[in-house]
C-alpha cells in the first residue's frame, strides 16, 4: 500500500468517527437534511457532507456524482443565499440523469460521434447524446458513488476508480478530488488522476449558479466578464468545428462586463445562438493557465453577490441554462426557470481528442493529471461602473 493510500485509510477512520459522522437527522443551514441523502446506489452508500468556512460560507456536497448541492454565501445586506441549483433529496438526482453540481468525467463536454483515434486505434465510446458522447457517457462519473473522507470542517476528499473500458474509455483511472472552503469565501476544487495506460481525461464541475438565490428568476440581467478574446464555434450538431474565432462583435464578447441579455440581444439571430438555444460555448481564456489571473466574474444586481472564477485550464464553458424549461422543481419547491442559472465550467476544449492542434487531453501512464478551479464569492460592487473599475484593476 502506498503512503497516500495509507493516509487516506487513516483519515477515513478519523472521518467516520469525527467530521463525517454527524447525526442522521442533522439539518444544514441551507435547509438540507442529511438523512435524505443517505441511501444505497449501485451497491454503494451515499451521504451528504457539509463544509463550513470561517466567514460562515456553507457548501454541501454528496458523494453521489461528487455533486455540489448547495452553496450558502452572504449578500450585501449580510443575508445568506443559496446560489446553486440542486435538489433536497438524493432520489431526485438518481431518477433521471442530470449534471446539477456534478463532477464531469472521464471527459467533460462532447466528443464527436463518440470516437477518436489513439495510438492508431479507433476508440469507440458510449454515445449518449444522439450520435455523440457527452460528459463521459451514460455511465459517466456524475452517475457514480465516490469514496468520501471529510478531513475537517472545511475539506472533503472524494476518490473514484474508473475501470478500463468504462463507457469505452481505455485504461483504468484513479481520481481524487478535493473540495476546500477558505476564509476568502472560496470553494477550491482540485482534481488529480493517474492512468494505467494512455487515455484522455478532461474534468470539470457542472454547478448551475444563480447568484440571486432564486432559480425562478433568470440570470439574463446578471453582468458577466470573461477574460477571453476567442471562442470555439459549433456545427449544427453542437460539435466544435475546430476553428478559434474572435469574440469581437459577437454575443460571446464579454471582454468588458456586460449583461447577458444585452449580449444575446446584440445579435439574437446569430447562427451560434440559434444552434444552442442561447450561449453554450467554450471560450478560449487569455490566462495561459495562471491561477492568479481572473478568468471570469459574474455579478447579480439582485443580491450584490459576485462570483470570480480562477483556473489553470485553457477554456471556460459558458452555459446559460437554455434547456431548463420549468419542468423541474428543486430545493425549497423552487422551479428551475429557463435561463434560471448559468454554468461556468473550467475545462480543456470540447472534442479535443479529435483536434490535434488544440491543447492535449492525453494522460500518459506514470504522469499525473492535475487541474484546479477556484470559485470566489464577494460583495461590494454597487453598480456596473464599480464592477468595470475592479475588472480594469486586475
Amino acid at each position: 500500500m502506498q503512503l497516500t493510500e495509507k493516509l487516506f485509510l487513516a483519515f477515513s477512520l478519523i472521518g467516520l468517527a469525527g467530521c463525517g459522522a454527524a447525526t442522521d437527522n442533522e439539518t444544514t443551514r441551507s435547509g438540507l437534511k442529511r438523512a435524505d441523502f443517505q441511501t444505497v446506489v449501485n451497491g454503494d452508500s451515499t451521504d451528504l457532507y457539509t463544509l463550513i468556512g470561517p466567514t460562515g460560507m456553507e457548501v454541501c456536497i454528496t458523494n453521489y456524482g461528487g455533486r455540489v448541492v448547495s452553496i450558502l454565501v452572504p449578500d450585501t445586506a449580510g443575508k445568506f443565499r443559496d446560489v446553486v441549483l440542486g435538489y433536497d433529496h438524493i432520489y431526485a438526482y438518481t431518477v433521471q440523469p442530470s449534471s446539477f453540481g456534478a463532477v464531469i468525467g472521464r471527459f467533460a463536454n462532447r466528443i464527436a460521434y463518440g470516437r477518436f483515434v489513439l495510438d492508431g486505434d479507433t476508440v469507440q465510446l458510449d454515445q449518449n447524446s444522439g450520435e455523440h458522447t457527452i460528459h463521459g457517457g451514460s455511465q459517466g462519473w456524475r452517475q457514480q458513488v465516490w469514496d468520501a473522507v471529510q478531513f475537517d470542517d472545511s475539506t472533503l476528499v472524494l476518490r473514484y476508480h474508473s475501470p478500463d473500458g468504462e463507457s469505452g474509455f481505455p485504461g483504468a483511472v484513479d481520481t481524487e478530488i478535493t473540495y476546500r472552503v477558505t476564509g476568502q469565501q472560496e470553494l477550491i476544487i482540485t482534481y488529480t488522476a493517474q492512468a494505467s495506460e494512455r487515455t484522455v481525461i478532461n474534468l470539470t464541475n457542472h454547478s448551475f449558479f444563480n447568484l440571486s438565490g432564486n432559480p425562478e428568476r433568470t440570470v439574463l440581467s446578471d453582468i458577466l466578464y470573461v477574460n477571453a478574446d476567442r471562442y470555439t464555434p459549433l456545427d449544427s450538431t453542437l460539435i466544435t468545428t475546430g476553428a478559434l474565432l474572435p469574440v469581437t462583435g459577437t454575443p460571446f464578447d464579454f471582454t468588458s462586463p456586460a449583461s447577458i441579455s444585452e449580449n444575446i440581444a446584440r445579435d439574437s439571430t446569430h447562427t451560434q445562438l440559434k444552434r444552442a438555444g442561447g450561449i453554450d460555448h467554450n471560450l478560449v481564456l487569455n490566462t495561459a493557465g495562471d491561477l492568479r489571473q481572473l478568468a471570469a466574474r459574474l455579478y447579480s444586481p439582485a443580491s450584490g453577490i459576485a462570483l470570480e472564477v480562477y483556473t489553470d485550464e485553457p477554456g471556460l464553458q459558458v452555459y446559460t441554462g437554455n434547456m431548463l424549461d420549468g419542468s423541474q422543481t428543486g430545493k425549497g419547491g423552487k422551479v428551475f426557470a429557463r435561463h434560471g442559472a448559468i454554468c461556468l465550467e473550467t475545462q480543456h476544449f470540447p472534442d479535443s481528442p479529435n483536434k490535434p492542434d488544440w491543447p492535449s487531453t492525453i494522460l500518459e501512464p506514470g504522469q499525473e493529471y492535475r487541474s484546479t478551479c477556484i470559485y470566489r464569492f464577494t460583495t461590494g460592487f454597487r453598480n456596473l461602473r464599480a464592477l468595470e473599475s475592479a475588472t480594469l484593476e486586475m
